[in-house]
């Protein structure tokens, strides 16, 4: 019996002693696992970062170069130095230059007024009418939605005729009228905009108010606008970028005196081409662009959401 005792305490011991040894190497195997996962994890994410630093440095150069050259003096570019990073980083003679004796500011007012102009009021009666269209019973109004939203499919192009001979019959020519008033009281695209995310908010919110007394206006503006706060900025950081950058519109109908900021750089650009004054063309490109990296670092969160806005959710 002793002995048979002591055999079972051996086999004990001999077993627990692998199961100790194959727990030892699995364990081992583990580490090893987990390890070489941790160092495809490190190598891969240093090589995400390095291609997503050289594609951002791809993308940032044109505009590095562009700030650097600004602070170049003229002798610099006629040196053809090969570094672009300037001797003097506080040499601000290019932006006088361009904003006093060349007038930007001019062509700053004359956009500005535009943009002050259009967007609130197209803003405000783009979501009146997209609010009529989604949540109030109109008569054929399926009908006159499509109606509107046709207008979408004529090319800019083929009305630009009849509408520059229109203008010029009233004497809109050289003026800011045809850039301000069609765009007044109806954008039909930010209307559209305005209509499919409208339908995202429950229409009992709508019934309720209604029920409690509330008029259709003041249902509009204490329920809706607040809850359309998101793509309004949205909408109007599109509508803002398209403004500021138009050249075509306004290099038709302005000709000689109030052109806008783009139409008055293209003209700079054109009488500085070649002679070696580049360097203030590229301030006034500068000028141009901080607007919008303003607009874009105050809204940005806005201007995010908006990629998401009409998306498909699950």
């Amino acid at each position: 019996m002793r002995y048979a005792d002591e055999s079972f305490l051996n086999y004990q011991t001999l077993t627990v002693t692998k199961v100790k040894k194959d727990y030892k190497v699995l364990d081992e195997e583990v580490r090893k696992k987990d390890a070489r996962d941790k160092a495809k994890e490190i190598v891969g994410g240093i090589v995400a970062n390095l291609v997503l630093a050289f594609l951002s440095f791809l993308v940032l150069f044109p505009l590095l170069f562009m700030i650097c050259s600004s602070f170049r003096s003229t002798e610099e570019y006629f040196a053809r130095i090969a570094y672009m990073f300037p001797k003097n980083w506080f040499n601000f003679d290019n932006y006088k230059r361009i904003m006093v004796d060349l007038n930007l500011i001019s062509g700053y007012k004359n956009t500005l007024i535009i943009v002050v102009t259009v967007i609130p009021c197209g803003t405000v009666f783009a979501a009146m009418s997209a609010f009529s269209f989604a949540k109030l019973k109109l008569r054929s109004k399926t009908f006159w939605l499509l109606f509107l939203l046709s207008g979408m499919m004529v090319p800019g192009a083929v009305l630009l005729m009849p509408r520059y001979i229109a203008y010029s019959t009233i004497g809109w020519i050289d003026t800011l009228y045809p850039l301000i008033i069609p765009h007044l009281f109806i954008h039909v695209g930010t209307m559209f905009f305005f209509i499919q995310y409208m339908k995202g908010i429950p229409s009992e919110l709508f019934e309720a108010a209604k029920i409690d007394g509330c008029s259709t206006f003041r249902m509009f503006l204490q329920i809706m606008l607040p809850l359309l706060l998101p793509a309004v900025a949205a909408q109007d950081i599109f509508w803002f970028m398209g403004i500021w950058n138009d050249y075509f519109a306004p290099s038709i109908y302005l000709q000689t005196k109030n052109k806008t900021l783009q139409v008055l750089m293209a003209s700079i650009n054109q009488s500085f081409s070649g002679s070696g004054q580049q360097t203030v063309v590229f301030a006034g490109a500068v000028m141009s662009c901080l607007p919008m990296v303003i607009v874009y670092l105050i809204l940005q969160k806005f201007f995010i959401k908006s990629m998401s806005i009409g998306a498909v959710k699950g």
